[in-house]
C-alpha cells in the first residue's frame, strides 16, 4: 500500500507540473497567436486564391511549418519544376535556423523524447519567446518547452486552414496579402529593438544586411549577411577574452 501511494502521490505531482507547464506557456503565446492567426488566415487566402485545395495550405503548414518559406512555395508549385533551385532558396531564406539550432543547444539539453519535436518546431518566434526565459518559475522545463511549441503550430495550422476554408467562401482581392509576414518580422524587430538594453547586435545584424543586400541584390543576399553577422560576433567574442585576459 505505501508504495501504491507513492506511485499515486508521484503521478499526481507529474501531471500538476506538466499542468502547470501548460498553464505557464499559453498565456505568453498569447501575443503569437494573435500574429498567427492572422498571417495564417492571409495564407490560406492566397492559398486558395491560387487554386489549390484546402489539404494544401493545411500539410503544408503542419509539414513544412516555416511562415515564410511557406508564403515563397505558393510561387514555387506554380512555376517549372526546378528542385535545385527550391533547395538554394529554400536555405537562403532559412538559413537563420541555422544560428537558432546552434543558440537553444544547451537550452534543449535534458528534454529526452521531446527533444525531435522542439527542434522541429522551431520558428522565429518560438524562438524569441523560448530564448528569452526557457525554464519560467514553476514549470518543468521541458515540458513549457513543448508546450510553447505545440501551442504556436496550433495557432499557425488553425489560422491557415480557416483562411483557406474562408477563402472557398468568400471572393476578394488578394493582391498584398503576401507582404503580411514582412511586415510581422517589422514588428517584431521594433519590438525587441524597444525592450533590448543592448542594441549592439541588432545593429550589426542591420548594417551587415544592408551591406550584403546592396552588394549581392536581394535574392541573394541573406546567407552572405548571416556570415558576415557571425564573423563579426566571432571576432568581437575573441577580442573581449583577449581584453579580459
Amino acid at each position: 500500500m505505501p508504495r501504491m501511494q507513492q506511485d499515486a502521490d508521484e503521478d499526481v505531482k507529474s501531471s500538476g507540473t506538466i499542468l502547470g507547464s501548460l498553464a505557464v506557456a499559453f498565456p505568453r503565446t498569447l501575443p503569437i497567436m494573435a500574429g498567427f492567426l492572422v498571417l495564417g488566415i492571409s495564407y490560406g487566402f492566397l492559398m486558395t486564391s491560387r487554386g489549390f485545395p484546402v489539404i494544401y495550405p493545411l500539410a503544408m503548414s503542419a509539414l513544412i511549418y516555416a511562415g515564410s518559406m511557406e508564403f515563397v512555395t505558393v510561387d514555387l508549385l506554380m512555376s517549372t519544376f526546378n528542385p535545385w533551385g527550391a533547395l538554394m532558396l529554400t536555405l537562403m531564406v532559412n538559413a537563420r535556423h541555422l544560428f537558432y539550432g546552434l543558440a537553444m543547444l544547451p537550452v534543449f539539453r535534458g528534454t529526452g523524447r521531446k527533444k525531435p519535436y522542439l527542434i522541429f518546431g522551431m520558428c522565429d518566434e518560438t524562438f524569441a519567446l523560448e530564448s528569452a526565459d526557457p525554464h519560467p518559475a514553476g514549470t518543468d522545463k521541458g515540458w513549457y518547452l513543448f508546450f510553447v511549441t505545440l501551442l504556436n503550430q496550433i495557432y499557425w495550422v488553425g489560422g491557415a486552414t480557416l483562411g483557406a476554408v474562408l477563402g472557398n467562401l468568400a471572393n476578394f482581392d488578394t493582391r498584398g496579402l503576401d507582404f503580411v509576414l514582412t511586415a510581422m518580422f517589422l514588428v517584431l524587430f521594433l519590438e525587441q529593438w524597444r525592450q533590448a538594453e543592448a542594441r549592439v547586435p541588432a545593429l550589426i545584424g542591420l548594417l551587415a544586411s544592408l551591406a550584403c543586400l546592396l552588394v549581392f541584390g536581394p535574392d541573394r543576399f541573406i546567407i552572405p549577411s548571416m556570415a558576415v553577422i557571425l564573423a563579426v560576433f566571432i571576432l568581437l567574442d575573441f577580442r573581449s577574452q583577449r581584453e579580459a585576459s
